[in-house]
Order: structure tokens, then C-alpha cells, then sequence
């Protein structure tokens, strides 16, 4: 005897998901992220990670001031100016800045309309002095 199946009895092969798995995995996602946002400090509570030395350490003693190298336009060309020294040229600026400090870095402020050039080798020259820390800031 041969058996065959109905049409009408056919095997359809459909994708079936399990909806009340699905329903559970949502309720469980919902409830973790109320639980996170509830159970987290909120982000003005939360400590910096800034540490301040105290008086009575040893660092207080050295006052820590910022070496700001300036590349401003006199006289319709561009200067680098450290503190109340006015540099014309590179080569001198390199001399200079040799014999500042090397561990608390240099910062490279420069004014609007110097050439990007004179900005990139006061940078340059910050570095082949030994900087490890230049940053550059541009002026609004």
C-alpha cells in the first residue's frame, strides 16, 4: 500500500516565533533599563577626576606658570612673541624656548590672519626644543 497526503493536509514549512519568549525578553530589557537609570548617580554628583594638591605637599612650593608662545603681525609681518621678548625669526625662537622648562609644555596662541605656516613652525620649533606637551590654540 502506497499512502500518499492530501493536498489539503500539505506540510507548509512557515517560520513560527515563539511570542511569549519575545514578551519576556522585552520585559526584561524594559526593567533593566529602569533599574540603570534609576540606580545610577547622577552626572552632577559625580566626582572629577581632577585631583588638587594640598598645601602641604610638595608640588605647592613650585608655582606653575603657562608658557604661551604668541605669533601676532607687527609692522605687517608676523612676530613670535614669549612673554616680553618679540622674535622675528625662528631660529631664535628655538634658542629661546630651549631653555624653558619641558614638563608642564608650551601653548602656541596664534592671532587671526598669521599664516598657517608661522603657526605650524612655532609648533615645530616647540618640538624640536624637546616639548612633548604643545598645544595650539587659535584665537577667536
Amino acid at each position: 500500500m502506497r499512502f500518499q497526503p492530501r493536498k489539503s493536509r500539505a506540510r507548509v514549512d512557515r517560520l513560527t516565533l515563539n511570542l511569549a519568549s519575545m514578551i519576556d525578553v522585552t520585559f526584561l530589557l524594559l526593567v533593566y533599563f529602569i533599574v540603570s537609570t534609576v540606580m545610577a548617580r547622577p552626572e552632577d554628583q559625580l566626582t572629577s577626576a581632577i585631583q588638587t594638591r594640598d598645601a602641604d605637599s610638595a608640588g605647592a612650593q613650585i608655582d606653575y606658570q603657562p608658557q604661551v608662545i604668541e605669533v601676532v603681525r607687527l609692522d605687517g609681518r608676523p612676530t613670535y612673541v614669549l612673554g616680553d621678548r618679540m622674535l622675528d625669526d625662528l631660529g631664535s625662537l628655538t634658542e629661546v624656548i630651549r631653555g624653558l622648562p619641558k614638563e608642564i609644555g608650551v601653548f602656541v596662541r596664534v592671532s587671526p590672519g598669521i599664516p598657517v605656516e608661522f603657526a605650524l613652525a612655532a609648533v615645530q620649533a616647540c618640538r624640536d626644543a624637546g616639548f612633548q606637551q604643545v598645544t595650539y590654540v587659535p584665537e577667536e
